[in-house]
């Protein structure tokens, strides 16, 4: 578990040193000198590592000016790399020639912390849109969030492919369903694509700017609402990186009530993805099938949690709600019938020639973009790559049960679905075997208020993929910053690249089969 750890120390010297910031955790944070920054990466590079998350803090309250954080992951190892920009001197080596991941964690660094990626080939701003003053940077401790900022003159600079026969197709930001805006800007030869551009930032809510005014406890509620179709996987991701933070010790009854909520969680989103994949192609009686087991499940949470999507059920210290023997015996016999009617929809889908025509072969992400692009969850484990914090970095109670993974190799729009249809059957044996295993006892023990200056880790397999959370504690205890990462800021890159050579009207069931979250993204 340290692999990673003693491979930096040995290519690094004496030149990387244990951050002692760090809440005693299973993942290892070290400090190294700014001009050896990109080297540590093309290290972990080597070894086949990939780049989960890089963000930056103000820290200047310590009078260290600013962090840049860069989150590594190996099978089972996680390994923060952290440099430091001096106030005078804002920045930091690129690590984007090495993992094409940074390409926009940085430059949203560049937004809202105003800290210059040096070598990254793209200044132009992310998250933060072009109308905003260019030295406004939200994330800086200065920054003051209740005044409306002024707006000023500014385009985007859309790359652009020319040549005899290539025409643009603008797409959004403003769609004809009920979904958030983003936009999408196609470049094409008669109908095939040769080259997609996303722009997000549409519903930017300074969510990590308003976690700094708010207590930990207080945070949750926040969390819970980062994007709403993942609401158990990010108050978890929170709360445990808030345990770490504190040294909380959670209850075991409140660990196994988590993972119940995670896999009813997983399972709600994959049958509505199934619907709405159908849907794009045409095959309106699975959309309307699939949406009615997904409705039947979260009617189930508003009579078993008090809530549809269990918001702000799970909270720092344990979860705030309970379940009594009849709802363990409701959720069984609910499982049963979910099995029983999934089968033959599964049935459906499989041996339907009209279907199967549109999404097979349909946008493939292949295995080595997929590794490329580091991406996860089920857009990873549909292009061959066995990602999985349940299995390789497991926390409680999935340290104590065998998870199955599914893992194709075709990357396409049916494997992507198949990945979703597999899912949901471990996690109906999942949920028996969390119910079976249940243990008595407390559901809640509230954490204590961390030390100063302190960091915590957390990383969850939400129904997307691996969220991961970052918390630090300010110089009273406060949050001084809280970075969170969807699945979604890593996995849209993969849906710009897996369009190449599909025609435009496959689009809409390309983008269905990754169905990424513009609010996760959007922080």
């Amino acid at each position: 578990m340290i692999r990673l750890k003693n491979l930096i120390l040995n290519a690094l010297g004496a030149d990387a040193q244990e951050d002692e910031t760090l809440a005693p955790s299973s993942v290892v944070s070290l400090v190294v000198p700014r001009k050896r920054f990109a080297e540590a990466a093309r290290t972990l590079k080597k070894e086949y590592a990939l780049l989960a998350a890089e963000w930056a803090s103000d820290e200047t309250a310590w009078g260290r000016g600013y962090g840049i954080y860069a989150c590594f992951r190996r099978e089972q190892e996680y390994l923060v790399i952290k440099t430091d920009a001096p106030a005078n001197d804002p920045t930091f080596p690129s690590l984007t020639k090495k993992f094409v991941a940074a390409y926009r964690f940085e430059r949203q660094i560049q937004s809202l912390m105003g800290l210059t990626p040096v070598g990254n080939p793209d200044s132009r701003p992310w998250i933060k849109h072009e109308d905003w003053p260019g030295d406004a940077w939200p994330l800086r401790k200065g920054f003051d969030a209740s005044k409306r900022l002024p707006r000023v003159p500014g385009d985007y600079r859309w790359v652009r492919a020319e040549g005899d026969g290539i025409y643009e197709v603008p797409v959004g930001p403003v769609h004809a369903g009920i979904i958030e805006p983003g936009h999408f800007r196609f470049q094409a030869m008669g109908e095939e694509v040769i080259n997609l551009e996303e722009k997000l930032g549409y519903v930017h809510k300074g969510i990590e700017k308003r976690f700094e005014s708010l207590t930990w406890l207080e945070g949750a509620r926040l969390a819970a609402r980062v994007s709403g179709d993942s609401t158990v996987a990010h108050s978890l991701a929170y709360a445990r990186a808030v345990e770490a933070l504190s040294g909380c010790i959670v209850p075991d009854r409140a660990h196994w009530l988590r993972a119940l909520f995670l896999e009813r969680e997983r399972i709600i989103n994959h049958l509505g993805d199934l619907g709405a994949i159908c849907n794009d192609v045409a095959f309106a009686v699975l959309f309307y099938q699939f949406h009615r087991l997904k409705e039947v499940m979260v009617r189930a949470n508003r009579t078993l949690f008090g809530h549809r999507f269990l918001m702000d059920r799970i909270i720092p210290g344990g979860v705030a709600v309970d379940l009594n023997d009849e709802g363990v015996r409701t959720i069984y016999e609910e499982m049963d019938w979910l099995e029983k009617e999934f089968e033959p929809l599964v049935t459906i889908y499989d041996e339907n020639s009209s279907l199967e025509d549109r999404v097979r072969d349909t946008g493939i992400l292949k295995p080595e973009t997929a590794r490329d692009l580091c991406v996860v969850g089920f857009i990873a484990r549909a292009s061959g790559l066995n990602l999985d914090c349940r299995v390789h970095h497991p926390f409680p109670p999935y340290d104590r049960i065998a998870v199955n993974v599914p893992v194709l190799i075709s990357g396409d729009v049916h494997a992507r679905a198949w990945v979703r249809i597999e899912e949901v059957r471990e996690s109906l044996r999942l949920i028996r075997e969390i119910l079976r295993s249940l243990p008595l006892g407390r559901t809640v023990v509230p954490p204590d208020r961390p030390k100063p200056d302190r960091s915590g880790f957390a990383a969850v397999e939400g129904w997307r993929g691996e969220i991961i959370t970052w918390v630090q504690s300010g110089p009273n205890s406060e949050v001084n910053r809280c970075m969170v990462r969807d699945p979604s800021s890593v996995n849209w890159l993969g849906l710009e690249q897996c369009i190449h050579g599909n025609i435009v009207p496959d689009f809409p069931v390309c983008n269905k089969s990754f169905n990424q979250s513009y609010s996760g993204h959007d922080l």
